[in-house]
């Protein structure tokens, strides 16, 4: 796959993730104990053969440069590469911040313009799915197509949050709306289920086709898209404007595939994953999701109760406490007769040491772990977290969303502790 390059793009700001935003970007939030969203697209790449990836980036992007950095690092003798393309200041004008997604492919031609190269994949960094992009070349040449869409079959009651393609019979995209929000414009766009049963997918009475943010290009149509246009976006301005124009085909997935764009989806997607059969495997050996190797101790468990919960390495879960279906990440550290239900933990980044314990207690802080007899339930709590004896992070009243000083908010329902919050002996929400 030596002619295949690879793109990431990094996403915006992601306000809609906030508070897990507040100090990373999108790719860099934890997922399920001990990956990350980025580990996603580019486990995808490296099990499909294509290890020459660009990962874009723009806002708050320490965290996730680390990671990679510290993860995604290859033999001398194949080839591949994972590299960051992070917006920067050049002498070429108009280079500055990415102002949307192809501006930001824009600003990089010169990567893709290497010898060699044939095509380019333009992938999301924050979505959960498993997928051999082989697949999608090998339809991609077969249809003689200048860009191929990966498409997901969906009901159209769910259409009003995706792009919905219109296509012919042989799965060329012949329109594209945009959220649709009308009868009208979902009509227009709308798909036989006996087209979608045919091609040996059970439709189930989906009748619309999602696009999943997935584009492969002939590499030189992409640089004739970019070169003669302005467009700032693919799924907005490109997309559209390549239907009229150019051969786009669709290339039909069917298996799990979720958007982690909120907190909501975020926090569901987690708890889905404790299932007796999930949607999503993280263990598929022929398949599996990389991320960073750590050399951390196995987690030690005291007289606790533990049930269909998720247990990251390294963590140290003090006696009486009662773990219900929850993910516990790396390094945890919970007191004595703690409760966690249906909840998302974080864990942290590192082990605090005697000095800072030292210091935190001189300070009449809370020290970086649960506190003993503290409540948390239905809630996502973020790394590095210093929660004291008997707090609750329970929303039992419904309250509305709501931020409070202390380092805690609650969007749609759910309370989040944001990262390397201080929350005293006995808080609660109020």
């Amino acid at each position: 796959m030596r002619n295949v390059i690879c793109l990431v793009l990094g996403g915006g700001r992601g306000t809609r993730l906030y508070p897990l935003t507040k100090y990373r970007s999108k790719p860099a939030v934890p997922l399920a104990g001990k990956y990350r969203l980025i580990d996603i697209p580019l486990s995808n790449c490296l099990n499909s053969q294509m290890n020459r990836i660009y990962v874009l980036t723009q806002f708050m992007s320490v965290s996730l440069h680390r990671h990679i950095r510290q993860t995604y690092r290859f033999d001398h003798f194949n080839g591949g590469f994972v590299e960051l393309l992070a917006a920067q200041q050049t002498a070429g004008e108009g280079s500055d911040w990415y102002q949307g997604t192809a501006d930001a492919v824009r600003k990089n031609l010169r990567y893709i313009q290497q010898h060699g190269i044939e095509y380019v994949l333009i992938l999301s960094g924050d979505q959960l799915y498993r997928m051999d992009y082989r697949e999608m070349l090998d339809s991609h040449i077969a249809s003689g197509a200048d860009v191929s869409i990966a498409g997901l079959p969906v009901h159209s009651k769910e259409a009003g949050g995706l792009g919905i393609m219109k296509i012919d019979e042989t799965g060329r995209v012949r329109g594209f709306v945009e959220k649709p929000k009308t009868p009208e414009e979902l009509a227009h766009v709308r798909t036989d289920p006996a087209w979608i049963d045919a091609r040996g997918i059970q439709s189930n009475g989906r009748d619309c086709l999602a696009s999943m943010g997935n584009y492969l290009f002939n590499r030189d149509t992409l640089l004739e898209v970019l070169e003669k246009t302005d467009y700032q976006d693919f799924g907005k301005e490109i997309f559209p404007a390549a239907i009229r124009s150019k051969h786009v085909q669709m290339h039909m997935f069917d298996s799990y595939w979720e958007d982690i764009g909120t907190i909501k989806a975020f926090y569901e997607s987690n708890l889905a994953t404790l299932a007796p059969t999930p949607p999503f495997e993280f263990v598929e050996e022929e398949a599996p999701i990389f991320t960073r190797a750590r050399f951390l101790p196995p987690s030690m468990l005291m007289d606790s109760h533990v049930s269909t919960s998720m247990i990251a390495d390294g963590c140290q879960i003090g006696a009486g406490c009662t773990i219900k279906n929850s993910v516990i990440g790396l390094r945890s550290v919970i007191g004595e007769n703690v409760t966690i239900e249906d909840s998302v933990l974080m864990g942290c980044d590192y082990y605090s040491t005697k000095r800072e314990n030292e210091q935190d207690t001189t300070t009449g802080r809370p020290h970086m772990k649960i506190g003993s007899g503290s409540v948390i339930k239905g809630a996502i709590v973020d790394k590095n977290c210093h929660i004291g004896h008997n707090v609750r992070v329970v929303n039992s009243d419904n309250l509305p969303d709501k931020e409070y000083p202390e380092g805690v908010t609650i969007v749609d329902g759910i309370p989040v502790v944001e990262k390397g919050a201080y929350l005293p002996d006995g808080w609660s929400l109020y």
